[in-house]
């Protein structure tokens, strides 16, 4: 897949993840966001699950562990341009590693993870795990 087919097909699901990793909790508008695109794209909750882990957590958990004033001065095109050099780069043995290490990737963000996957459940009409 090249870099235009990436930013087509994912483009729009990474840029409303990624409020996840920010330093503050996620508003309602950042999670119903989630939720539409999340929906647009027929995304099940498995496949949730490995975008999460594979194509946003190796790139945003370094955002998200690097000077403060990245956040601060977010920029859609940069967080762009790196998420989709590291998904054409995602093949073969690098996503086995990142799948190994997503454990330690997505453990700052899992709370919200959780939340968003909790409240997917329900606008699916499904019941949430206790």
């Amino acid at each position: 897949m090249d870099a235009q087919t990436l930013v087509d097909t994912r483009g729009d699901l990474w840029l409303a993840l990624a409020p996840l990793w920010l330093e503050r909790e996620p508003r309602e508008t950042d999670y119903t966001r989630m939720i539409e695109e999340i929906e647009r794209h027929g995304l099940s909750e498995r496949e949730l699950e490995w975008v999460f882990r594979l194509e946003l957590a190796p790139v945003l958990t370094r955002q998200q562990m690097s000077v403060a004033g990245e956040w601060r001065e977010f920029d859609d095109y940069r967080l762009m341009k790196r998420l989709v050099a590291h998904n054409l780069r995602l093949t073969g043995w690098r996503r086995r590693t990142w799948a190994l290490f997503s454990g330690l990737t997505t453990m700052m963000a899992r709370h919200r993870f959780n939340e968003l996957m909790e409240r997917l459940m329900i606008a699916r009409g499904r019941d949430v795990p206790s």
